[in-house]
């Protein structure tokens, strides 16, 4: 024990009691995660599955898969309520994460990663002295920081990239409805059309052209066309391609040519887009006169006042009293 303290200081029997504590944690985990399935849980699990399948009148058509880890502990892993299960799916969906198990990843991730970060906070707040005072604010302030970063870390990773994958399809899509208004006018349908522009913006436009690649899958797979287009429109959460699915179901309901309806909506888009950027470029003046104030009037305020107040402040610190002019 001194030899402990010693080499690590007074927390030396602690540092090491908490770091056994995290390596057997992480082996326990390993092993749940690793470990195999009992056959007679599987063997229930089975029975269970094809019960389920006779009284339901259909058959399993697909088994999870076995890499899958996750999958026993989604119990615990993921949202009980079924509407706080949808949101966070149809987050996970809109940046970009498709996976039947990104559920469970997401929150998994964001379970361990703060813990991690409560973990290393306490060690490094050990290993720094940060608790020789007793705890303090600031020793709490060192361990909860680094835990409500890894909490967050995931949550503000899937946020900032579901805006970057919107802003993609916002500046896209008007490109793409000429391009879908060129496919129409030269006489493919409506989904070869939607097939061939998702081909065509592939390289510019990833996002907005893996949206119509899947309206295309489910189009052939059978779904009903205005069904999946408001899926499409609840999916990327764009006004502009909502009121784009409005319009399709719309004209496929009063019979109207699509390649009318595409036209006018595509000159409409044009329009917005320019007009998007006129407003960002009549906001520049603004946003450069701030900027321009914040750094240009501090460094002329003090070459013209500074030397004033030098003199001022050597003239009273020599005794000077009253200057007489």
């Amino acid at each position: 024990m001194d030899l402990v303290q010693n080499i690590l200081g007074p927390y030396g029997p602690l540092m090491i009691v908490g770091g056994l504590g995290v390596v057997l944690i992480g082996i326990a985990m390993s092993l749940l995660l690793g470990g195999k399935e009992d056959p007679l849980d599987k063997l229930k699990r089975a029975r269970a599955e094809e019960e389920k399948a006779k009284t339901t009148g259909g058959a399993r058509l697909r088994t999870a898969s076995k890499q899958d880890k996750l999958e026993k502990y989604a119990g615990f892993l993921e949202p009980q309520n079924e509407e706080a299960y949808s949101s966070a799916r149809m987050k996970l969906i809109r940046a970009g994460f498709r996976s039947k198990a990104s559920v469970r990843i997401y929150f998994f991730l964001t379970l361990t990663m703060g813990i991690g970060g409560l973990i290393l906070g306490l060690i490094y707040t050990l290993v720094s002295g940060g608790m020789a005072a007793g705890i303090t604010p600031l020793a709490m302030a060192t361990i909860l920081v680094p835990g409500l970063i890894g909490y967050m870390g995931p949550k503000r990773y899937v946020s900032s990239r579901g805006e970057k994958r919107k802003k993609e399809i916002i500046d896209g899509f008007p490109d793409a409805l000429d391009l879908m208004l060129v496919c129409v006018e030269a006489g493919q349908s409506l989904d070869q059309a939607i097939l061939r522009v998702a081909r065509e913006i592939a390289s510019s436009y990833p996002a907005l052209s893996e949206e119509f690649q899947m309206v295309s899958y489910e189009i052939k797979a059978g779904k009903d066309r205005s069904s999946v287009l408001k899926d499409m429109g609840e999916r990327v959460d764009v006004p502009d391609v909502a009121s784009f699915v409005t319009v399709l179901v719309q004209s496929a309901s009063f019979g109207t040519p699509i390649s009318e309806a595409l036209r006018v909506y595509a000159a409409e888009m044009r329009d917005k887009r320019l007009m998007r950027a006129e407003e960002a470029a009549n906001q520049l003046p603004t946003k450069m006169t701030l900027m321009t104030m914040a750094f240009t009037v501090p460094p002329l305020m003090i070459i013209l006042v500074g030397p004033s107040v030098y003199d001022v402040t050597q003239t009273l610190g020599s005794g000077g009293g009253i200057v007489n002019f």
